[in-house]
């Protein structure tokens, strides 16, 4: 995606380029029906929003009616016609997730269409790279010579170039702008505490909301821009899309909101005003405090620990950790047995969460036997 001089698309469009670069164009000479049947195959797995898409090198072969070797060599050939770019490059590393004996990182491909098209059909383009977007076709000849029946031409299409904002008027030193105060106070006004966000912001919140409403079902009858807002202040601490829909897994929802938006925003309040505040500073300045990770004994035990879990087992990965949680709420016995051989290890893989919901349910399945 950094490195491709061609832009994103959309699954329609996309099709359409292929059909082009490969029926008639012909820019590539092995290309063919067999390469148009895996293109179909993609676009119909393709996200509407992004364009991306999983390779499923397997499953494609098994669709398609043809071998892992020609859907290789022939999805090669659309990255060749500068059809398709990498996101993310699959490995053979073991995601360990829970139950799994082993998990691979999958290959993610995103759909381009080359210049090589655009320049053909004449379409306008802003911008370079894969971030380049159409901002201009060309008329037929039979809409240009139109003209109804008083003998005016048919009007042209718009722009979708930005158009630059009148200057306001200074008055006095100061500046009026009637039209924006008027839209202002017809609007709900902006909280204190709010940022205002970037056009380019406003889209990747957009495009994690995408990948966020599918893995959580209660969330997938809200619109995406509604969603992408009230999911704004989990995006703001860093969180990720897989990390989002584990947090609201967490959440434990056995019903369907009316307003998932409404509903997310309201509980994500709640549990700010609910969180405790405690200055550390003061209880550390305490003349009686006595804190664990203050006693030397403690600070040995955990250094011979973790020595001894390197030799035995390569270190544990950011990715390791967003796969268990949020898998891991159907297993909930599997992390309270966890928990209960090493809570240290249980709560550094699982959280604090998931391991607080397992050792809840497993005490009720207890109490009920």
């Amino acid at each position: 995606m950094s490195t491709t001089p061609a832009r994103h698309a959309q699954p329609r469009a996309w099709l359409r380029a292929v059909a082009w670069l490969i029926e008639e164009a012909g820019l590539h000479p092995k290309a063919g029906e067999a390469t148009l049947r895996i293109a179909r195959d993609l676009a119909g797995r393709m996200d509407y929003t992004a364009g991306t898409m999983l390779y499923d090198l397997d499953g494609t072969a098994t669709r398609c009616a043809l071998s892992r070797a020609t859907v290789k060599r022939h999805v090669g050939y659309l990255r060749e016609l500068g059809a398709l770019a990498w996101v993310r490059h699959g490995s053979r590393r073991n995601l360990r997730l829970p139950g799994r004996p082993y998990t691979g990182t999958a290959t993610i491909y995103a759909a381009t269409i080359p210049y090589a098209y655009d320049r053909a059909h004449g379409n306008r383009i802003d911008g370079q790279g894969f971030g380049a977007r159409v901002i201009g076709v060309p008329v037929p000849p039979a809409h240009t010579a139109a003209a109804d029946g008083t003998g005016r031409r048919a009007r042209e299409p718009q722009s979708l170039a930005a158009r630059p904002r009148k200057p306001v008027v200074e008055v006095d030193g100061k500046l009026k702008d009637t039209p924006r105060k008027r839209a202002r106070s017809r609007t709900t006004p902006r909280p204190r505490n709010s940022t205002p966000r970037s056009p380019l912001q406003v889209a990747a919140d957009i495009r994690i909301a995408a990948q966020v409403r599918p893995r959580v079902p209660w969330t997938q009858s809200e619109g995406l821009r509604r969603l992408a807002h009230a999911l704004r202040p989990l995006i703001d601490q860093g969180l990720d899309a897989h990390d989002i829909a584990a947090e609201l897994t967490s959440w434990w929802i056995n019903w369907r909101p009316a307003r998932p938006a409404a509903y997310i925003t309201a509980q994500l309040r709640s549990r700010t005003a609910d969180a405790p505040h405690e200055d550390l500073s003061a209880v550390a300045s305490h003349p009686h405090t006595a804190r664990p990770t203050g006693n030397p004994a403690w600070q040995a035990w955990l250094r011979e620990r973790a020595t001894a879990t390197e030799l035995h087992e390569p270190p544990r990965t950011d990715d390791d950790r967003r796969h268990a949680r949020l898998y891991g709420w159907d297993r909930w016995a599997e992390i309270a047995e966890h928990y209960a051989t090493d809570p240290d290890d249980a709560l550094d893989l699982y959280g604090t969460r998931l391991c607080g919901y397992a050792v809840k349910r497993a005490s009720e399945d207890r109490e009920r036997h």
